[in-house]
């Protein structure tokens, strides 16, 4: 089933790139690029963000093949469009040395295991908790946000060598960490699609 694409989002898109020359990335780079910077309003972040295209080819195909995709916050997944999602917030609990995100990751990771995509748009500490875990991850979009822990979550996401979406400053948020998915979930899985 083809996505049907509002006029207003294809407006939009239209003056994000009459603003932003975004043709020199690679084809994921570019939709997440651009599907993160018309979430934000923030042209920014066509510099900040850090992502690689073999790790973003290998999480499309993962992705479309069915594997499961975790949420650190159910903002997060309500950004998320056409797809389910696994979120166990609500029955997380924090104690000493633990908050209630980072108890929610572990418990998350007992639902779905290794190779799952997981989105982190809100606590850093979920963001440190699965770095923590053996999750072999088929992709980690990590966009926390905040002046506590954001900027350094990030950057231990991007030193572990797992495959990643990042980003260097310590903005983010759900917004952001949904639409960088989005941008996997809309991008086509064919070239007949493509030219749909």
């Amino acid at each position: 089933m083809n996505r049907v694409i509002h006029p207003i989002e294809q407006e939009s898109f239209r003056r994000l790139r009459a603003r932003l020359d975004t043709s020199g990335f690679a084809p994921l780079t570019r939709a997440v690029v651009e599907r993160v910077i018309h979430s934000a309003a923030d042209l920014e972040y066509a510099n900040d963000l850090v992502m690689t295209e073999d790790d973003l080819v290998r999480a499309h195909a993962a992705l479309h093949a069915g594997a499961p995709v975790v949420v650190d916050v159910e903002m997060v997944a309500a950004g998320i469009t056409r797809r389910e999602t696994v979120c166990r917030l609500r029955d997380a609990g924090s104690g000493p040395g633990l908050t209630r995100s980072a108890h929610a990751v572990r418990l998350a990771y007992e639902d779905v295991g290794p190779g799952a995509l997981w989105v982190i748009g809100c606590a850093p500490t979920a963001l440190e908790e699965l770095l923590t875990l053996d999750a072999s991850p088929a992709l980690v979009i990590g966009l926390p946000v905040g002046f506590v822990g954001a900027a350094e979550s990030k950057a231990a996401l991007r030193a572990s060598g797992l495959p990643a979406v990042s980003n260097v400053s310590e903005k983010g948020g759900s917004a952001v960490a949904a639409a960088a998915l989005n941008a996997l979930l809309y991008h086509p899985t064919s070239p007949t699609e493509e030219n749909q």
